[in-house]
């Protein structure tokens, strides 16, 4: 995801692919955070749906393609620079995802793609800031995996 200096925000969606008490992630090739791990994922194109892009992204960087269950997880990221001007601003949703199927490998996008155990990486310097507080959170029960929101797409005329 691009957003260096933006003239808005940069609304990015995460895949979260659970197995048992590990998590799918992919190890960045590009900024911002390049070479750590992160959930797969990337910027929500104009037009499309935030369910859309994370099954899109998903497939892209990993190769699964799964169903989206809903959002679980909204964050942001605002970051300035010494003078006080907005260096990154991301909105990042995360959304569950369910009945994978495919052969998990990386893509250009990813040096590497694995199931890795949340309770190992929630704290690793190896997972991106983001994903490593999503990923504490996890842990501590503050994601509602048994109640993901369905997000509705309209298109008013």
């Amino acid at each position: 995801m691009r957003g260096l200096y933006p003239s808005q925000p940069v609304v990015g969606v995460g895949s979260l692919v659970l197995r048992g008490q590990e998590v799918l992630m992919v190890r960045r090739a590009a900024p911002p955070e390049a070479g750590r791990w992160a959930l797969p994922g990337g910027k929500v194109e104009l037009g499309e749906g935030v369910l859309e892009a994370a099954e899109r992204e998903l497939e892209e960087e990993t190769g699964l393609l799964c169903r989206p269950l809903g959002v679980v997880n909204v964050d942001q990221i605002i970051s300035r620079d010494e003078a006080g001007a907005v260096k990154y601003h991301y909105i990042l949703i995360t959304v569950l995802m369910g009945d994978c199927r495919g052969t998990l490998r990386p893509s250009s996008d990813a040096l590497e793609a694995a199931f890795l155990d949340v309770r190992v990486y929630a704290a690793s310097p190896e997972v991106a800031e983001s994903t490593r507080r999503f990923l504490q959170k996890l842990l501590n029960g503050e994601i509602p995996l048994g109640r993901p929101i369905r997000v509705e797409t309209s298109s008013p005329t």
